[in-house]
């Protein structure tokens, strides 16, 4: 029998040090105490100031009743709340649910019942929100009000207090205990191709090794998209998304000067990119294209700002424009699913003085896997890796430490994620001689838009259900400013043929969004009526055809 390796011995008197969110704390509160974190153009205050408001959060979270294990949830503009709530849920033993606040109400609803939220903080922008699901609402035992506004706040429900008021009250010290690092720490919903949302979730030990793994990424290679302490730091990717694809908790454990927007508006986000300095950021191209395109841009100095762009492809043209105005832009792939950071398509040092051409076919593509992710480009058939030659396709198959375990509750889609011991993405790519992956199609055909995701099933299903209309198949096709867009292609049944009105279908998908069944984003620019919908050799419709059709075309 072979030997087994040999563990280490563990003194009686040893602390075992468990990898929990609190530890990313001890190195800004010493390294960079006065440090400043911004909040819009109203408020601002030190990393001394972050580390006691955590505590006096920690403190009304346990006045408020909230235990270890119960669910916390969140839903604020992206604001120095918000990272406060990211290490002061977690770190007393509680999740930390981040409220989707761009789903639909009865998507929302489901995501709160289902995480079974006990506990909610909410800005009075999204009390509308509440008021309109608050009677179905099965968990839900507090509800805290963030104001920052004098209007009144009118609920047909109680509230528990409100956030800064109770803030105000609370003790500035907490103890923060110890307990296993595999406890969960956060969730949130993503939405697929069908049926509800799906819920991911991630532990402390999870999360710090993301955090770990990025920092190195972002700062430990030569590249001109470093990310340091003495960078200037602004999010522009919601604080719900995958924990801003987790760079608070970069730039918080670099002890960073953090600048939090909150409501992304043109105006706000160039003028504290200007006063505050900003020099790193992320978002996704929609948002990008919204600030250059923005005529207050024009006289903005955009030279030496580093933006990673995600969520969707970066498009050729929208990357080139960037670096035009002296923006140091590439490219981050990663998924609700994984934590998010996969890959950075950062340049490798010999690429610097490359012409700006070449240089883009490297800042647009998927990237290189970061330190601790073991990624690989694998062929559907067989599992095995495909050459790196830059053209042979494979799925995206991947391994971290820091990869949700399954969707929660929801067992048979956890294994199908995890088949054969990898996370399958559903990303087509190929991978150069470099290392460099590059998306190229997706196996599952989700409508990424601006960001956010958008059911093609769940499209077809609705406008199925118009009268006049026969056959209907919804795909996403290339957008400069979006990423993708919905398309429908349409079939009109016979007594319609001579009569089809395409902003009657649009009439028709507007009142399922104020039923709240889908979001707004959801109602397909382009509605192409046809004779017949191209059909596979089993009679599924062939929406691989489709796109290449509509992409020729645009």
């Amino acid at each position: 029998m072979a030997n087994e390796p040999r563990k280490i011995t563990v003194t009686s008197s040893a602390y075992t040090y468990p990898l929990l969110i609190k530890q990313l704390l001890h190195t800004p509160i010493l390294y960079s105490p006065d440090q400043e974190i911004v909040y819009r153009d109203s408020f601002r205050y030190t990393y001394r100031d972050l580390y006691k408001r955590i505590n006096r959060l920690a403190n009304v979270l346990e006045g408020l009743g909230v235990q270890a294990g119960d669910t916390v949830a969140i839903m604020d503009w992206d604001s120095h709340r918000y990272l406060e709530s990211f290490f002061a849920i977690p770190s007393i033993g509680a999740v930390m649910h981040t409220v989707n606040i761009r789903l639909s109400p009865d998507q929302i609803l489901f995501t709160m019942n289902h995480a079974e939220d006990d506990v909610v903080l909410v800005h009075q922008d999204f009390l509308p929100i509440l008021e309109a699901i608050s009677g179905k609402l099965e968990t839900v035992k507090k509800i805290v009000v963030i104001r920052e506004t004098d209007d009144a706040i009118k609920t047909s429900f109680p509230l528990a207090g409100e956030y800064e008021e109770l803030m105000a009250k609370a003790g500035e010290t907490f103890e923060f205990p110890d307990f296993d690092e595999n406890t969960q720490a956060t969730t949130f919903y993503t939405t697929g191709t069908t049926g509800d949302p799906k819920g991911v979730y991630y532990s402390h030990r999870q999360l710090v090794l993301h955090t770990l793994g990025a920092v190195v990424a972002v700062a430990g290679f030569t590249s001109p998209g470093r990310f340091q302490s003495a960078d200037v730091y602004m999010p522009i990717t919601p604080m719900f998304h995958v924990h801003a694809w987790g760079f608070p908790f970069v730039a918080t454990m670099l002890g960073a000067k953090q600048v939090y927007p909150g409501r992304y508006e043109p105006a706000m986000l160039l003028n504290l990119l200007i006063k505050e300095k900003v020099t790193f950021s992320h978002c996704v191209p929609t948002i990008l294209h919204m600030l250059l395109s923005s005529p207050a841009a024009k006289e903005v100095d955009l030279n030496g700002w580093k933006v990673v762009i995600g969520g969707s492809a970066l498009p050729r043209g929208l990357a080139r424009a960037a670096m035009e105005r002296g923006i140091e832009i590439y490219t981050g792939y990663g998924m609700s699913e994984t934590c998010p950071v996969l890959t950075l398509a950062n340049l490798k040092p010999h690429m610097t003085d490359w012409d700006i051409e070449r240089q883009l076919d490297v800042k647009t593509a998927t990237g290189l896997p970061i330190p601790l992710v073991n990624l690989k480009v694998a062929d559907v058939n067989t599992g095995e890796q495909v050459p790196l030659d830059g053209k042979t396709p494979g799925e995206i198959v991947v391994r971290a430490p820091w990869l949700t375990q399954g969707y929660f509750k929801a067992p048979d889609k956890s294994e199908e994620l995890w088949s054969g011991g990898w996370m399958h993405t559903g990303d087509v790519a190929c991978i150069d001689a470099e290392g460099y992956v590059r998306i190229t199609d997706r196996l599952k055909d989700v409508i990424k838009t601006g960001g956010e995701w958008i059911s093609s099933l769940h499209l077809e299903s609705i406008i199925s259900q118009h009268p006049a209309v026969s056959e209907v198949a919804v795909v996403g096709v290339p957008d400069d400013k979006w990423g993708e867009r919905p398309l429908a292609l349409v079939v009109p049944k016979p007594d319609f043929a001579d009569k089809f009105d395409t902003a009657g279908i649009k009439q028709f998908l507007g009142k399922y969004v104020e039923d709240g069944q889908i979001s707004k984003w959801a109602i397909p620019d382009s509605i192409v009526v046809t004779d017949q919908i191209p059909k596979t050799s089993v009679g599924k419709i062939n929406k691989k055809v489709i796109k290449k059709e509509f992409f020729e075309k645009g």
